[in-house]
């Protein structure tokens, strides 16, 4: 198997988006992993041909608050994590009652590894009496990255109460059961994600690849063929069969979640959804 379906697939059995922090995820290759509230989705793409004029306008200005905001998502977008988290902090000094702001520095913070300041910051990033789905579903991908999958699946139950059925919280649950071995309720929340009308193929993806930890190979397969070209979806699932034929096979698959977390500070992930935090809304 070459070395491209297995960097791919590790990134699938590593933990919360998890892609998936926000309402819609970024597409193609980038760092941004917890998305944006309030914005459309930045691709590496469209980051690379704003980032020097945000750049510019940024050292013009910079206590513009907006435009740092759209500054640091193209850094992220870009694998920029830890000049994002640079961009924000200063801003934030000046504007620290800004919640969209908040809410911004505290998933670049996240995507930085710079987790229990995330927490921190994101506590603040919405109003008990006002409270924010996407802020619950990135605090969730945060604890799953901290491997606390207990409070994260209470924050996504939270979430759900705000936001039922939206696909980007369920689909963050139902990998957080995954990596907690509840394998059929992993099923069974994935299912429910990927049938909504708004998921894209990394809840597909995903669910491919709980069921297929539960060895049903070829049913596994036959969902990853609905996004993956024919040969990579044989690949992938001839690679997942001798890892769970292993004895050892949920310690690699928390190795693979190890190496998913340093992709998502700051390394250039794989083209393919990686299972979760991952997600822009």
């Amino acid at each position: 198997m070459s070395a491209a379906p297995r960097l791919r697939l590790a990134a699938l059995l590593a933990s919360a988006a998890l892609l998936c922090g926000g309402c819609s995820l970024t597409a193609g290759r980038g760092g941004d992993i917890t998305g944006s509230v309030g914005s459309a989705p930045m691709t590496e793409q469209a980051a690379r041909a704003q980032l020097e004029s945000l750049a510019e306008r940024y050292r013009t200005n910079p206590g513009d608050t907006a435009n740092a905001m759209r500054y640091s998502r193209a850094l992220r977008a870009t694998g920029q994590a830890v000049q994002a988290v640079a961009v924000l902090e200063r801003v934030a000094i000046r504007d620290g009652r800004n919640m969209a702001l908040l809410g911004e520095f505290g998933r670049a913070l996240a995507d930085a590894g710079r987790y229990d300041q995330a927490l921190q910051v994101l506590q603040r990033a919405h109003r008990p009496d006002q409270p924010d789905w996407r802020i619950y579903n990135v605090q969730g991908t945060i604890y799953d990255q901290m491997g606390r999958p207990q409070e994260a699946q209470a924050l996504y139950n939270d979430a759900l109460k705000i936001a039922p059925g939206e696909p980007a919280i369920l689909t963050n649950l139902g990998l957080s059961y995954a990596l907690s071995r509840q394998l059929p309720q992993a099923e069974q929340t994935l299912r429910q994600a990927a049938s909504h009308p708004q998921a894209d193929k990394r809840a597909r993806q995903n669910l491919a690849l709980v069921v297929g930890l539960q060895g049903r190979f070829a049913e596994a397969e036959e969902i990853a063929r609905k996004d993956l070209p024919p040969a990579e979806a044989e690949e992938n699932m001839a690679y997942l069969r001798a890892m769970v034929a292993q004895p050892n096979s949920w310690a690699q698959i928390r190795q693979a979640d190890r190496r998913g977390q340093g992709q998502r500070t700051g390394q250039t992930p794989p083209t393919t959804p990686a299972a979760p935090p991952a997600p822009r809304g």
